[in-house]
């Protein structure tokens, strides 16, 4: 579904030039859950804004259900994010003015779609708060909202930028069971940015950068989440030597 082949990013001036991303190259199958880790500077918030075509690749491709996103005139780009991308960001970016359900059906009235499918959006537990605004409910709730907002007019991908950030540990657990839900029973494919282990032993896989490169890959197979959450562990200890550089 998503192939990213040899991207690169560079930023500043011809004296002056950071290589954020050195030829980046990795598959989505249809269906997946996957995490993307990574120090602070290793270039996963870059790639994530890459794929979301909110940045520009140097050089490389990215190709979305066969489309090459990378080479998308700057006149399509509004319309590709609206239509084939669904985002869960760490602040939820919910507009306050408006109940959690006129914020959902915001999605589908940008892509004139019938706002009613709202109400389909009772599996990730948020009927009981459709009426009420942002401020009126929890952290958790709004990021409730903001994954039934990405997946109500039926993108392509779901892109999750530290979807967890700004939780507790019981909202972070419980919004991981949902994306999870997403994921199996709704068929999302998901490609999360993440500092945080636990959350990554949710993913079916875990892409680690480091500098700008791949640096490792980790797939959970059959292992339960435990298990894998102690192998992320050992991974990103081998990235800089200290953990809580990462985690």
């Amino acid at each position: 579904m998503l192939q990213v082949q040899n991207i690169e990013k560079y930023y500043g001036s011809r004296n002056n030039v950071t290589k954020a991303l050195d030829r980046v190259s990795f598959d989505v199958a249809d269906g997946e859950f996957m995490a993307v880790m990574g120090a602070s500077g290793s270039g996963k918030t870059t790639l994530l804004n890459c794929i979301s075509t909110i940045d520009t690749v140097s050089a490389g491709n990215i190709f979305l259900d066969g489309e090459n996103i990378a080479e998308l005139p700057a006149g399509e780009l509004a319309r590709f994010r609206r239509e084939r991308l669904g985002f869960v960001f760490q602040d939820f970016n919910l507009l306050d003015t408006l109940t959690i359900e006129e914020n959902i059906g915001l999605a589908l009235s940008l892509n004139y779609r019938d706002a009613d499918k709202v109400q389909r959006q009772g599996q990730l537990g948020i009927t009981d708060i459709l009426e009420k605004f942002p401020y009126q409910v929890s952290g958790g709730q709004k990021q409730r909202a903001a994954c039934a907002r990405a997946l109500v007019a039926g993108q392509s991908l779901i892109l999750a930028d530290e979807p967890t950030g700004a939780l507790d540990s019981k909202a972070s657990k419980n919004l991981l069971e949902i994306m999870t839900q997403m994921n199996q029973e709704l068929e999302a494919t998901i490609i999360m940015v993440t500092h945080d282990a636990y959350s990554a032993s949710y993913a079916s896989r875990v892409l680690f950068l480091k500098d700008g490169r791949v640096f490792n890959e980790l797939i959970k197979g059959g292992r339960p989440r435990p298990a894998f959450y102690h192998e992320i562990l050992d991974v990103l200890a081998l990235l800089g030597g200290d953990i809580s550089d990462v985690i």
